[in-house]
């Protein structure tokens, strides 16, 4: 296993995939299967996107409670945070944080209820990213998030100068989000 491709800190979330993908490289270039259903992952794809990123984007960090996810750099290097929100999870509030490079390919799959967020420091980059829900079903009412950078996360982040979407910079806090979707009986 490459060491700059696995998991830099916290643990394994229950329900999650950490899939290293298998490059068959010759004189012609290379062959990498990304997804295959006998993998026996969580996600069952409703729609694929291709996502370019430049240098310093963060993305999320973002929750969602009905889809499953799927994320796989094919050009550069990633961040990846993943934090499990999940009220009946056995790893409720554990942090997952990876690095991901093209050079050796995987994959994360993860299911509803994980926060995520991914950024790329190192330069341009291009995900792949894969959905259960397409956008137009879930955009409206389960599109939530809160500041990708919150300490209570446990996220990592390398240092960069950070490229942030107008609506991720209005996102609450993780309490605040916890809350939200999961208010407190009285």
């Amino acid at each position: 296993m490459n060491d700059s491709i696995s998991l830099k800190s916290g643990c394994e979330i229950a329900g999650t995939s950490f899939v290293h993908l298998d490059m068959h490289a010759d004189d012609r270039g290379s062959f990498t299967e990304y997804f295959k259903s006998s993998w026996g992952s969580c996600i069952a794809p409703e729609q694929w996107a291709i996502v370019q990123s430049q240098q310093g984007v963060v993305r999320g960090a973002h929750l969602h409670m009905r889809h499953d996810e799927y994320f796989a750099i094919v050009q550069g290097v990633a961040f990846v945070g993943l934090y499990d929100l999940r009220r009946d999870s056995p790893t409720k509030d554990c942090h997952a944080f990876y690095r991901l490079d093209a050079q050796s390919p995987s994959a994360l799959i993860f299911p509803p209820g994980i926060v995520h967020a991914w950024c790329f420091p190192e330069g341009p980059a291009v995900h792949l990213q894969a959905v259960s829900e397409e956008y137009e079903s879930y955009g409206p009412d389960d599109n939530h998030g809160c500041m990708w950078n919150d300490p209570d996360l446990g996220f990592q982040w390398p240092e960069f100068d950070p490229i942030v979407s107008e609506r991720a910079q209005s996102f609450p806090s993780l309490a605040e989000l916890r809350e939200r979707t999961y208010p407190k009986v009285q």
